[in-house]
């Protein structure tokens, strides 16, 4: 059986969007209309003929309205196979008659999550009836309509629906009751009961948009799946002014530079600047424009083609400079019309505007997929304050080291590791990421920062005077050496080594302040 007509429509709805213009284009093609509470009452207003399920029942909405469709009348309707005589049977015997269309959309849970409310008013918000007549519909689409989706009512507005339609309304249905259950299975977990790591972890997700051109490299498939909630908010919610469709590095490598001007969120006027998911530029400055500059001066060959985030408002003056290479996506809280307009001239640039920035101290999960699982671990929301900080070494880091120590640090937590950055006056001279040893990454990043001064005519590398911070501790001094011959003077990192011992030996015998910070930022 493809095309089937519809004779009888349930509509019970917390979201009345369209409802009144899709009941009375289904009364007008005969249609019986059977309704509920306050979704029957909005049909009355509009003038149309409505049902009480009530009355199809034989029983009153009692408490509270909790059981009005949760009878046999309903779900023999919904679930009767037609053309069984057994099922046939049943339905004459009992007076069950058939329901052809089920428009429903749940109570709002996660909203009511959203606006603080307290827990009996969570509870009282979970769905019942509504999700088990979503799932019987649902479960018998050979003969029934499901719809969970006001952006789905003109596909039975036409008072009949095909098999088509009807097994693609059926699959978004319990898509939709997953979704809802796991929210609702989430805020149990972690919210209501306080776990960590809960037995069963429900991980629900929208695709956001059609598929993706392609993964990180042609042969692959890939697609955006945004998150869903109050507490989600990051590049997957950010609104894109201009630009072509995001591809799947796009996505990674922007992620990358939001999670590092979080970072800088109460900053003063700072600038980010990634590459495959590396931070090649990072400076404060007292105005974007000087910020931007500044980062882009650590690496120019990598800033070309990469992206950039900022944690002001993009003036226009920010996005001209911006505009003298090619950039992939900017990211930034918001934009002035200016700079809007500058960037309109490029049209392979993309602007994402996130409002607010993220906080980077949130709390949250992080998941990976291995083969034949996922890795599932707390955000890595660490943060060391100067206090915090032990100095280890005879000699006190100045106020200017201390300050660069911490910049150096914060970015480090950004870089794969192993990582080593090298920074100055609020600006990162060097980076060196991803290495399989910290000797190699101190080398690289120097040669790096000696790099960019011979581009930019500079007297002198950056390192010279600057601080250097290693995510991960120094295993022996060879590392801590290699930054010395850069010219750092001042090094940052968690300590925890057994050579410790030799390696503060070779920091106090080049005359480094060193501090501890007992936290490692391994980036993997």
């Amino acid at each position: 059986m493809t095309s089937i007509p519809i004779r009888r429509a349930l509509l019970s709805v917390s979201d009345k969007t369209g409802l009144v213009d899709l009941a009375r284009s289904l009364a007008d093609k005969g249609v019986e209309l059977v309704s509920t509470g306050g979704t029957a009452k909005a049909l009355r207003d509009a003038g149309l003929t409505v049902k009480d399920v009530s009355e199809l029942t034989g029983f009153p909405e009692m408490m509270d309205g909790r059981v009005k469709t949760l009878h046999p009348k309903v779900h023999g309707g919904l679930l009767a196979v037609r053309d069984d005589a057994a099922h046939a049977a049943s339905m004459a015997e009992h007076d069950i008659g058939a329901i052809d269309l089920v428009v429903v959309n749940l109570y709002p849970f996660v909203q009511t999550v959203a606006k603080g409310a307290g827990r009996d008013e969570v509870v009282e918000n979970i769905d019942i009836g509504g999700p088990s007549m979503v799932r019987s519909a649902a479960k018998n689409h050979a003969y029934v309509a499901i719809v969970t989706d006001p952006a789905d009512y003109p596909l039975v507005a036409s008072g009949e629906t095909t098999m088509a339609t009807r097994k693609r309304l059926a699959a978004k249905a319990f898509a939709t009751t997953a979704e809802y259950d796991g929210a609702i299975a989430s805020w149990f977990a972690f919210a209501d009961q306080g776990e960590r790591f809960p037995e069963t972890l429900p991980m629900t997700l929208k695709r956001a948009g059609p598929e993706l051109r392609y993964g990180e490299n042609p042969h692959q498939a890939a697609a955006f799946y945004a998150a869903t909630g109050p507490a989600a908010r990051g590049i997957g919610q950010a609104r894109q002014v201009q630009g072509k469709a995001l591809s799947y590095n796009n996505y990674n490598d922007a992620d990358a530079a939001l999670e590092l001007i979080a970072e800088f969120r109460d900053a003063a006027p700072t600038c980010v600047i990634v590459k495959h998911a590396n931070p090649c530029g990072v400076a404060t400055a007292d105005t974007l424009e000087a910020a931007y500059a500044e980062a882009f001066a650590c690496d120019t060959v990598s800033a070309f083609g990469g992206i950039i985030a900022v944690n002001r408002p993009l003036d226009g003056t920010t996005a001209k400079a911006i505009t003298g290479i090619f950039t992939e996506v900017v990211v930034a809280p918001d934009a002035d019309e200016e700079a809007i307009a500058l960037f309109a001239a490029r049209k392979n640039l993309r602007l994402l505007l996130t409002g607010e920035l993220p906080d980077a101290g949130r709390a949250g999960l992080s998941a990976k997929s291995i083969a034949g699982g996922w890795l599932v671990q707390s955000r890595d929301a660490g943060a060391i304050t100067a206090a915090e900080l032990k100095v280890v070494t005879q000699r006190q880091p100045t106020e200017q080291e201390l300050a660069d120590c911490l910049f150096a640090w914060t970015v480090a937590k950004h870089v794969k590791s192993n990582a080593i950055v090298y920074a100055k006056d609020g600006a990162v001279a060097g980076v060196g990421a991803g290495q399989m040893n910290r000797l190699e990454s101190a080398r690289i990043a120097a040669w790096k920062a000696k790099d960019a001064a011979d581009k930019a005519g500079w007297a002198q590398p950056r390192t010279i005077g600057s601080a250097v911070a290693s995510d991960a501790f120094f295993p022996f001094a060879d590392g801590l050496l290699a930054a010395v011959e850069a010219g750092a003077t001042a090094v940052i990192q968690p300590g925890g080594s057994i050579r410790d011992d030799e390696v503060i030996a070779a920091a106090d015998a080049a005359g480094l302040a060193m501090v501890f910070t007992g936290m490692r930022h391994f980036r993997h």
